[in-house]
């Protein structure tokens, strides 16, 4: 493919002992042999994130939101993609409140962007966590991707950083195929016409 999108693969848990690092290296990895993006991976856990917001919304206040300075690159990265890749374990049947908290700092850096979801975690693989996700993403005039990859059991599936499923990679082909098809559609219709919020 020549016309590539700038895709941010954000890992979201900053937990001590994290797994997400791992998954996020693979997906990557997918993501340089699929030839459609660019490819950026954020890792949540060296970025400013604090959990207390201003009182103003940024729906409200667009650019002028308060954000810390230590955010600065955050937010460039985040303006900068035209897609996403959401790394994210399970916990408590959710998702960390690392990644709450950088959505929720933002706003427009969502707006009109395709979004998908790979998810580890117990026997239900992090599937309770994307479910959250695609609320919180769709309330901020994303588009989220219905086929995303999820990994139940990784403590005993995943092996030398790679996962153990000979299908995997197939999976995530297709969640890659599906986001770069979105990716360039919706960077060519805001580029044309701006988004309607």
């Amino acid at each position: 493919m020549t016309d590539t999108s700038r895709l941010a693969i954000i890992i979201g848990s900053v937990r001590e002992g994290r797994f997400g690092p791992v998954v996020a290296s693979w997906v990557a990895e997918q993501a340089a042999a699929h030839g459609g993006f660019d490819v950026d991976v954020v890792d949540l856990a060296d970025v400013e994130l604090p959990l207390s917001l201003p009182a103003a919304s940024p729906k409200y206040a667009g650019d002028a939101y308060p954000r810390p300075e230590g955010m600065r690159p955050l937010t460039e990265r985040l303006d900068a993609a035209d897609a996403f890749i959401l790394v994210t374990p399970e916990y408590n049947h959710s998702y960390p409140a690392s990644l709450k908290a950088a959505i929720d700092w933002h706003f427009t850096q969502w707006t009109a962007k395709p979004v998908a979801f790979v998810s580890y975690g117990g026997a239900a693989g992090g599937r309770h966590a994307v479910l959250h996700l695609e609320n919180v993403l769709t309330e901020l005039h994303a588009v989220t991707i219905r086929d995303g990859l999820a990994f139940p059991a990784y403590f005993t599936t995943w092996d030398g950083g790679r996962p153990l499923d000979p299908a995997a990679a197939g999976y995530a082909t297709t969640l890659l195929t599906q986001l770069a098809w979105w990716a360039t559609a919706l960077r060519r219709a805001r580029a044309e016409t701006p988004y309607p919020a």
